[in-house]
């Protein structure tokens, strides 16, 4: 599929999830009835531990001057650090420790994140996390989705009422989006080409959401693709399914720019890699973009004063 039919098929799962659409978005019956027999396989394959990692919450650069920042991590196991034994290797941990060091302030860490967490789990989530009084929410979800074959229309739909809540609490929103789980080594063929195409499809639609909800994507699904693809043993942990600790160091390196600029703590005078000059395009051709070029951030920008286009609102594309 090319790149404005890519765009286009994002932006009508996210407008089927908007406005009641009920149908697969991305897939036919078929492909999805393949996807929910396969998948179950899949999961026992994968199996689970009980095992959790020692909780991440608390202040982070103590000894630093100024009120701590309040940081919400909300989502999946690759939110909480599923398979890692200390808490310092837990991904909230690492945005806790590096997020202080960046804005030369203490940072406050709250995770209400659930391994198996879904996206109709963030409500819940949600109710907890907030009284905190976060400043700023990081989001890691979609993956539990694909695996227990969620409609993507009811995924996304969920996620807009997250982001939206969060925003009208005062909260600043960056979603890392949905991974290509078409790296998963359990899954077997034909179930790893369509978890590809499902998952990649998803990721677009979650950016067109939380960017037309007020927040900021990062694109997760090529960077954890590419990467995961050419170094499983590495990037993967003993289950070949939750990333290791490089593969959650890699997760964090990806979003932790993004958690920064949000708050105003990230010096953008450093300049970009890929989109030197802030490339703007409507959300949706943002979105399709996004998802070949990980690591790319997804924000609402206006042109000459004016948030919206002829093909809908604008984005900003940049890959800190």
């Amino acid at each position: 599929m090319g790149f404005m039919g890519k765009a286009r098929a994002a932006r009508r799962l996210a407008t089927a999830a908007l406005f009641g659409g009920g149908g697969l978005g991305v897939l036919g019956g078929g492909a999805y009835g393949l996807l929910k027999t396969e998948a179950t396989f899949a999961r026992r394959a994968i199996g689970m531990s009980e095992a959790r990692p020692p909780s991440p919450n608390g202040v982070y650069g103590r000894s630093l001057p100024g009120e701590p920042i309040s940081l919400l991590v909300l989502g999946d196991s690759a939110a909480v650090g599923y398979g890692m034994t200390k808490a310092s290797d837990t991904p909230p941990a690492m945005f806790g420790s590096d997020l202080s060091q960046i804005a030369q302030q203490p940072v406050l860490v709250t995770t209400c994140a659930v391994v198996g967490a879904r996206s109709s789990d963030l409500s819940g989530q949600i109710d907890i996390g907030l009284a905190a009084e976060p400043d700023v929410a990081a989001i890691v979800i979609g993956t539990n989705d694909v695996t227990h074959t969620v409609r993507p229309s009811d995924s996304v739909r969920e996620l807009d009422a997250a982001v939206r809540r969060l925003i009208d609490a005062g909260c600043e929103v960056v979603v890392g989006t949905c991974p290509d789980l078409g790296t998963v080594r359990p899954l077997r063929q034909p179930l790893r080409l369509v978890a590809r195409q499902w998952s990649r499809r998803l990721a677009a639609a979650q950016t067109i959401t939380t960017v037309e909800a007020g927040g900021r994507s990062v694109s997760l699904a090529g960077l954890l693709g590419r990467d995961f693809g050419q170094a499983p043993e590495e990037l993967f942990g003993d289950d070949r399914f939750h990333p290791s600790l490089a593969g959650y160091a890699s997760m964090v390196a990806a979003m932790l720019p993004s958690v920064a600029a949000v708050l105003g703590v990230w010096d953008d005078e450093e300049g970009t890699d890929t989109y030197p000059d802030g490339t703007v395009l409507p959300v949706s051709f943002a979105a399709a973009e996004a998802v070949e070029v990980g690591g790319t951030e997804v924000a609402q920008v206006a042109v000459a004063g004016q948030d919206r286009g002829p093909r809908g609102r604008w984005a900003a594309l940049r890959r800190r």
